[in-house]
């Protein structure tokens, strides 16, 4: 698995963390990493940006998503689900020159890890929506 991937992977799961404990982000990220000493900088460093914009931009991410899910409320969807796109959307966000297609496929390659098989379809929809949108938005400026 890719540097950047483990990455993702492991903002996700610590968006995760955070959404079931409903703690700051400041503790879900230090009680996250005491159990894990096998992680380079580089992963942990991007892991450690999505997570934080994702938490910092936590409004206008959820909004992007509740927007572009339809028929679906956030607190509805499964854990794994809505923090997946949670992190998609951050990157997508925080990171603009890295292609949105990327950002889907690797997002999809965890869901498969990590979701349930209909999830994927449904993630992948949401995120080719929010993608679209963006490159729109970022168009027209």
């Amino acid at each position: 698995m890719g540097t950047r991937r483990k990455s993702r992977e492991l903002a996700m799961q610590m968006l995760f963390q955070g959404d079931l404990g409903k703690q700051k982000p400041e503790e879900v990220e230090q009680l996250f990493w005491e159990s894990r000493d096998d992680v380079d900088d580089e992963t942990r460093g991007f892991a450690d940006d999505l997570h934080r914009l994702a938490t910092k931009r936590e409004d206008e991410v959820n909004d992007l998503i509740q927007k572009h899910a339809q028929n679906w409320r956030l607190e509805r969807m499964p854990v794994v689900d809505r923090n997946l796109l949670r992190t998609a959307v951050a990157e997508m966000l925080g990171y603009p020159k890295t292609p949105a297609a990327v950002v889907i496929n690797e997002t999809l390659e965890i869901a498969r890890r990590y979701a349930a098989p209909e999830s994927v379809n449904f993630l992948n929809g949401v995120l080719d929506a929010i993608g679209r949108d963006l490159l729109e938005k970022r168009l027209k400026l």
